[in-house]
């Protein structure tokens, strides 16, 4: 008779969260897809506030990444008109980033699509997703208090 290990529901909400997300990546790439995009390129427009200003070693740092390798990507957003670099005022060495036009619409396009829950979640009853909701909520409060 095979033994039972009870996971600590801590570390199984994790495990299927992860599973979640990594079974909606195909929907993310062709969501990128759809809008002309890499999935690093949506990953990065996303990360631009509209209005706001970003320095591009910022972005990197919000990326994961090196920044030689956000040169490239932004390279391409730029050449298709969905974000504008400029030297800071500061420091020319510094480069920033804002939204053109464009970027803004696209990005709001990519936050409508993005924002539709996968089929998986859709599908559970308004209760559960209730729930669900609330627990990631209080999860991800910046100024809730550690413990139980």
């Amino acid at each position: 008779m095979a033994v039972r290990h009870e996971i600590e529901p801590a570390v199984e909400a994790w495990t299927l969260i992860w599973r979640l997300v990594q079974a909606n990546r195909p929907r993310m790439v062709r969501l990128a897809q759809e809008l002309d995009l890499a999935p690093m390129q949506l990953h990065a427009l996303r990360l631009i506030e509209p209005g706001a200003e970003l320095a591009m070693g910022a972005l990197a740092q919000s990326l994961f990444c090196d920044p030689s390798n956000v040169t490239g990507i932004v390279d391409r957003l730029e050449s298709r008109g969905l974000i504008e670099r400029r030297g800071a005022a500061r420091d020319r060495r510094v480069k920033i980033l804002t939204l053109t036009p464009e970027g803004e619409r696209v990005r709001a396009e990519a936050s409508r699509l993005m924002e539709q829950p996968p089929p998986e979640l859709a599908a559970l009853p308004a209760e559960v997703q209730v729930a669900l909701r609330d627990a990631l909520r209080k999860a991800t409060d910046p100024g809730r208090s550690p413990g139980p």
